[in-house]
């Protein structure tokens, strides 16, 4: 029986991931995509005990989803290096063997990343074509890993009903709160199912004295009390909740001063880059970034590349921009002021980040990440190997899909001469 119950666990986590929804497309520029695309290609690498490992040609399509954990999704074309697999060296040091010799492959993964920068493979299929030979599959499957889950799964109902109905049992609220829209789920396979879940509550009409339980009579009220609540589940292999831990925050009613913004309630909305909205987080921002750094000059924002807006328990933005050194010393100015004008031959840093406000509490929680820009213009091999390709292309007899992020860190063994390996492990211009 217990071996039956194990199976049917399994096979409805193959469904949730078969099922998978993504947020946003993965961008070829960022780096974490090529982590998570060089976390699936050194799993696959690892799996081969002998033969030659495999090197990344590009990545064809994929999209990101954010939740407590990120989680890529995303297929992948490699071509066979000539490097053993037993030789100790990464898939960066080798070359792509002749064209008529080498095996090519496509790949398709689904790669998390935890809150400690960690990049764990769920699930991997390739199809390996060898040079003169029949396609092969391989097929790798994570249960232990952390999985996201469709917003819209109907395995997250009993667990959404348990998280309602002890909210409203153990709430001192006066009236009755129902489902209002699920952010995020993701799971995991231990010794049972372990759910995070991410969602919000709206208040009823219904008051606790006339009623006991929701009903078809409660309705949301527009000018109700709106909650965000984060849940941890754990679901035994008999189906039942055997544990149960909720958190829960007010971020709208009568604790709030402005009003609830119209639309999708915690859904990451666009915010254009001259948006008056955008002043107080950025001086947040910047003033988090001139704190942080190592430099003797103050930096200020130069432009705005892009910026998303949450309603979450307060407001969040994330912010990306590029911010350059001005002409005012930490040693002569106290703070970064109007007068700083940006120097034409200073550094320059790419940065993004993330800002949560809760102003009725006049908490500001910033987090700003960098680089130097120069930086980025010489990155080693094997740093971030990928560009964006915006034109459909016949190469090899194939075409290159529109947006690829191709890798152009190695030629292959019949091009490879000395004294370009260097040039040739940049990206694509």
């Amino acid at each position: 029986m217990k071996l039956v119950t194990i199976l049917f666990l399994c096979s409805r986590l193959l469904l949730s991931l078969a099922q998978e929804e993504s947020t946003e497309e993965i961008d070829c520029n960022d780096e974490d995509v090529f982590h998570a695309v060089e976390a699936a290609l050194k799993k696959y690498n690892a799996g081969n005990q002998t033969g030659y490992q495999f090197v990344l040609y590009r990545v064809t399509e994929g999209t990101k989803m954010v939740g407590s954990d990120t989680f890529y999704s995303f297929k992948y074309q490699i071509k066979e290096g000539n490097c053993p697999v037993q030789s100790g060296l990464t898939w960066q040091d080798c070359d792509y063997k002749d064209a008529e010799e080498a095996a090519t492959g496509e790949c398709t993964a689904t790669v998390g990343k935890s809150e400690t920068e960690k990049f764990s493979v769920a699930t991997q299929t390739c199809n390996i074509t060898p040079g003169n030979g029949p396609i092969l599959t391989a097929k790798y499957i994570c249960p232990g890993c952390v999985h996201p889950i469709p917003l819209h799964s109907p395995e997250l109902k009993p667990v959404l009903k348990h998280a309602v109905e002890h909210f409203n049992n153990h709430s001192t609220h006066s009236h009755l709160f129902a489902l209002g829209k699920v952010e995020a789920a993701q799971r995991q396979m231990v010794a049972g199912l372990k759910y995070e879940i991410t969602y919000s509550i709206v208040q009823t009409n219904c008051s606790k004295e006339q009623f006991l339980f929701l009903s078809p009579e409660c309705k949301s009220l527009a000018d109700g009390n709106v909650w965000k609540c984060s849940d941890n589940a754990f679901v035994d292999i008999k189906q039942n909740i055997a544990d149960f831990s909720q958190d829960c925050n007010i971020y709208s009613g009568e604790n709030l001063t402005q009003p609830l913004p119209e639309g999708c309630l915690g859904c990451l909305e666009s915010v254009p880059v001259d948006s008056q909205e955008l002043t107080e987080p950025l001086s947040h921002a910047i003033k988090k970034l001139n704190s942080e750094i190592n430099h003797i000059s103050y930096f200020k924002i130069d432009t705005v590349k892009k910026a998303t807006s949450q309603v979450v328990a307060g407001m969040r933005y994330f912010i990306d921009f590029i911010a350059r050194e001005t002409n005012c010393s930490k040693a002569n100015n106290m703070e970064l002021g109007p007068d700083c004008e940006v120097k034409s031959s200073g550094n320059g840093l790419s940065c993004s980040a993330d800002i949560y406000m809760r102003p009725w509490e006049n908490k500001v929680e910033p987090t700003v990440k960098c680089q130097d820009i120069q930086v980025m213009m010489r990155r080693p091999p094997g740093f971030s190997p990928f560009r964006s390709v915006q034109v459909q292309e016949a190469k090899e007899g194939t075409t290159r899909p529109a947006n690829a992020c191709e890798y152009k860190g190695r030629r292959s063994g019949a091009e490879s001469t000395p004294g370009r390996e260097a040039e040739s492990s940049h990206l694509a211009q």
